[in-house]
């Protein structure tokens, strides 16, 4: 599988033998050609225009992120800038002690040759002190703006819309907040200082070879070409190599959180073998990605050496011959051979860093494409609150239009108006649009047309948070984290105490289990409710609901997975948790539509039938087949 561009046809990646001998398409890995845009953010393209952007977003993004440590920075700088003087002082000095210190050393003065070694052991204090205090202090920093940026990624992947998540998987979120925030901790932790110094040691030993000995440093210029030539070069090739090994790596995540998160299918499908096949192709396609990263190095920093030792015998040879002829001093020669040294090093020592620059700069660019990524449900810029007092609750769809292609409307024109306080049942075959009912309901996506509302206030100008306080929706797959009943049932309402816990418990028929659980409410449930059969973890997400008190309240398929007497139990709940709330029921079962005073039978995304279910029991027409169906099947 292969991150096609956005905004252009998508590449068709040709199946690749795996390790065993079978051909792994990767691109049907999932037993389905990818969609064009699976698993990728809008932001995120390949096309040099689109590369381009994201460059200028991610240099963006680390204006923001350093930004507010602008004062720790420019301190950092200067121990920087401290720290290279007192490293560029030291052949300096060596050339002092030489060609000032041994001719009064001979004549039995060693005080020259004296100051010359304090000043020495001085720069030497000097640099370790700016380079342990640069240290503390770029961690420091560093550390901060790691904090800052995880918390911006998190934060804003909540913030985004459910067809977000719907599209981006799993995987690729959990790529971004480790292995690419991994390769920005690596760079801020061990590279970022060995680059900067390279760059002011190459600038200053520059400076200081044509200061010393015009006529010596222009035969160091020799090897200039040379050397902008190589770099430019492994800057250029190493940049797409480094940007596929993210996405590599990401598509390693993405097939071992997602298969272990299947586990439960892969196992009983026997897909075992067929997903280590895939694993072996994706992780192949990441080793070899990387090899190629690596062969790049494998020629930038010999060739640097090659380069430095070179132009050191260049300099050597021609220096020795200026030596000779009296035209330069022997310590002038010895302090060009150490800048040769701390020119030459640092560059080769850029090769072993720029790997982290590139894949710390390549994971930016995905974190800044994520970023950017705007969310299609997006909060008003004037919020209108909900009207106080009742009627609470009213619901109306006027001229909706909407579908998650928009070439494939699921509704139509739909008309729908639910009084307050009355709990309406929606029915129909699959693909008539009940839950995509539900779920503009709860704005988890906008129509492309017309309106839904709340006593008379678009949901879109509605504050996200108003918004989740008035409308709750419960699917037969609520999520329960990790923590006690109690804690479970009080994400309803955070603010909750004990004693409204079990009241809500008690009000939807989960007290019973509860109490008789080890701990009763202080029961760990366990990694997503796995200590709780499906009926009790449906029945907390009941009484979740139940303690939000919203004014509308949808039920999604909410009672499919409850056996017959645990289903009889929530029925008689609902009554009362349903009594005086505007409620949107979605149910193949017909014993939970009774409960509701209005049935809608939607076919092709419109309302076919309405009316009181007793009435359209005997009306003939489509809801009552399915009633006769439901009671022949009781016999």
């Amino acid at each position: 599988m292969t991150d096609p561009p956005a905004g252009g046809p998508s590449p068709v990646p040709r199946p690749r033998p795996a390790p065993d001998g079978d051909d792994v398409d990767l691109s049907r890995w999932r037993g389905r050609a990818t969609d064009p845009d699976a698993d990728r953010s809008r932001a995120e393209d390949s096309t040099p225009a689109a590369v381009a952007r994201l460059r200028a977003r991610s240099r963006a993004l680390l204006g923001r992120l350093l930004r507010p440590h602008r004062g720790r920075l420019g301190l950092a700088v200067a121990l920087l800038l401290i720290q290279n003087a007192a490293a560029m002082a030291g052949p300096y000095l060596v050339m002092l002690g030489i060609d000032r210190g041994i001719g009064p050393l001979r004549a039995g003065d060693a005080g020259p040759l004296i100051a010359v070694a304090t000043a020495f052991a001085v720069a030497a204090g000097a640099e370790y002190l700016a380079r342990r205090g640069f240290l503390t202090l770029a961690a420091r920093i560093g550390q901060a703006v790691l904090l800052d940026l995880r918390r911006r990624v998190y934060v804003h992947f909540l913030r985004l819309d459910v067809g977000f998540h719907e599209r981006y998987t799993s995987g690729r979120m959990v790529s971004r907040l480790t292995s690419d925030l991994d390769s920005i901790a690596e760079l801020v932790d061990g590279g970022i200082d060995k680059l900067v110094m390279a760059a002011l040691s190459v600038l200053s030993v520059a400076g200081i070879l044509l200061w010393l000995d015009p006529p010596l440093a222009a035969v160091n210029l020799l090897a200039f070409p040379f050397l902008f030539l190589l770099s430019r070069w492994f800057a250029r090739a190493s940049a797409g190599a480094y940007r596929r090994t993210r996405e590599t790596v990401a598509l390693v995540i993405v097939h071992f959180v997602e298969s272990l998160r299947g586990i439960r299918a892969v196992q009983a499908y026997r897909r075992e073998s067929r997903n280590q096949r895939i694993f072996a192709a994706v992780n192949d396609d990441h080793r070899q990605a990387s090899l190629a990263a690596f062969r790049l190095i494998a020629v930038y920093s010999p060739g640097i050496r090659l380069i430095g030792n070179l132009t050191a015998a260049l300099v050597l040879g021609y220096g020795g011959a200026r030596v000779l002829g009296g035209r330069t001093e022997v310590g002038v020669l010895a302090a060009f051979l150490l800048y040769l040294r701390r020119f030459f090093e640092p560059m080769e020592e850029l090769s072993q860093f720029y790997n982290a620059l590139q894949s710390a700069t390549a994971a930016l660019e995905k974190l800044a494409g994520v970023l950017d990524e705007r969310p299609a449900v997006a909060e008003p810029e004037r919020p209108r609150p909900l009207p106080a007092g009742p009627p609470r609750g009213t619901v109306a769809f006027r001229s909706v239009t909407f579908g998650y292609r928009p070439e494939a409307p699921i509704l139509t024109g739909l008309e729908l108006t639910v009084p307050a306080g009355q709990t309406v049942a929606l029915i129909g075959p699959t693909g008539a649009g009940k839950s995509t009912v539900a779920k503009l309901l709860a704005r988890f996506h906008d129509p492309a047309a017309g309106t839904v509302s709340l006593d008379g206030i678009d949901l879109r100008d509605l504050a996200d948070a108003e918004l989740r306080r008035a409308v709750v929706l419960v699917t037969q797959e609520n999520h329960l984290f990790s923590g006690s009943v109690a804690e479970n049932i009080r994400f309803g309402r955070p603010d909750a105490d004990d004693a409204a816990v079990e009241a809500a418990a008690r009000a939807i028929g989960a007290h019973g289990f509860v109490a008789a659980l080890p701990d009763g409410y202080a029961t760990d449930v366990h990694r997503r409710g796995g200590r709780l059969s499906a009926g009790q973890r449906q029945l907390v997400a009941f009484a979740r609901a139940f303690l939000a008190d919203p004014r509308v309240l949808i039920l999604d398929e909410a009672t499919s997975s409850l056996d017959v007497p645990t289903e009889r139990l929530v029925q008689r709940a609902l009554r009362s948790v349903l009594r005086d709330r505007t409620a949107v029921v979605i149910a193949h079962r017909l014993s939970t539509v009774e409960t509701a005073d209005r049935v809608l039978v939607l076919d092709g995304g419109r309302i076919v039938e309405d009316g009181p279910p007793a009435e359209l029991a005997t009306a003939g027409g489509r809801y009552a087949a399915l009633h006769r169906q439901w009671r022949d099947s009781l016999i």
